[in-house]
């Protein structure tokens, strides 16, 4: 258990950072919210036989069920929504990324009026480098594009529903089995997406090798395994310092990309790597 809670920011970075671009496969054969609500219908397929073998101990009273369901309905719809069709209108992964990255220096803003936990001088700089950082990834790589209005307020819209997420989990949640909350909060995206698909998607997929491959990455990578490292380590950690891995998926992702996809990156992008890298660093390293 101790090897995994040490190794968990890195995976859950790999991995988190990898569902940008997959998510963007993904959705080049599929309308958004159709592959959002067949994601769910998967992970929910997937678990509900080991629920039914295992029987998980479910929530305690009708807070901690309405709790869970709150924090799926904002990660799961709200977040992965919005960002999902902000893709979906023109808007580039790293744009997302870089939006969406701005979530620490909220939960900074906000978990002092909410709880104990305060943001020392040592930290602030370092959620500062690293936002410095991955403006500058973005920037040397590719250069940031005007965006439309449309594809800024889907990315807003994402970035605040998830900053609420990280609050909430980190002020009101409970630790419960990961099946159990896994279970009840894909239901709810799959309750909350498949709707939405059918009022204003023609529901289009088309069954292609890669569409393939997204959807098992992001069923089995993202929804499975790192939305679980993440509520793990929000409940073990403070949310500030969690919160501060996110300056890293801009630059973790346009490596990814390079080395996927061939995706050069320039010096000024490398130089971003490494002020983001020692900015989380700052955020995230515990005084002893």
């Amino acid at each position: 258990m101790k090897i995994l809670i040490a190794c968990a920011p890195g995976i859950f970075l790999l991995l988190w950072s990898g569902g940008f671009t997959v998510a963007k496969i993904g959705i080049s054969d599929a309308d958004p919210l159709t592959l959002l609500a067949l994601r769910y219908a998967c992970v929910v397929v997937i678990l509900l036989p080991f629920c039914l073998i295992i029987k998980p101990p479910l929530p305690k009273g009708r807070q901690q069920w309405l709790n869970l369901a709150l924090v799926g309905f904002l990660i799961q719809v709200a977040y992965f929504g919005t960002a999902w069709m902000a893709f979906y209108k023109g808007g580039s992964a790293g744009t997302v990324a870089l939006i969406t990255s701005l979530q620490p220096i909220l939960v900074a803003l906000i978990m002092p009026m909410m709880s104990s936990e305060r943001v020392s001088i040592k930290r602030w700089l370092g959620l500062a480098l690293g936002l410095a950082g991955t403006s500058l990834v973005l920037a040397g790589n590719a250069g940031i594009e005007p965006i439309s209005l449309t594809v800024l307020v889907f990315s807003t819209s994402a970035l605040i529903a998830f900053t609420i997420a990280t609050v909430w989990e980190k002020r009101f949640g409970v630790a419960h089995h990961p099946l159990t909350s896994n279970m009840v909060q894909y239901t709810v995206g799959l309750a909350g997406t498949l709707p939405l698909a059918l009022l204003f998607e023609p529901m289009h997929i088309e069954v292609t090798v890669p569409f393939l491959f997204a959807l098992a990455y992001l069923v089995l990578g993202n929804s499975l395994l790192a939305i679980s490292l993440l509520l793990m380590m929000i409940r073990r950690g403070e949310a500030t310092r969690v919160s501060a891995l996110f300056f890293l998926v801009p630059p973790v992702s346009a490596l990814i990309a390079w080395l996927v996809l061939d995706e050069h990156m320039s010096s000024l992008a490398w130089l971003g790597m490494a002020v983001a890298a020692i900015g989380v660093w700052m955020t995230t390293r515990r005084v002893v």
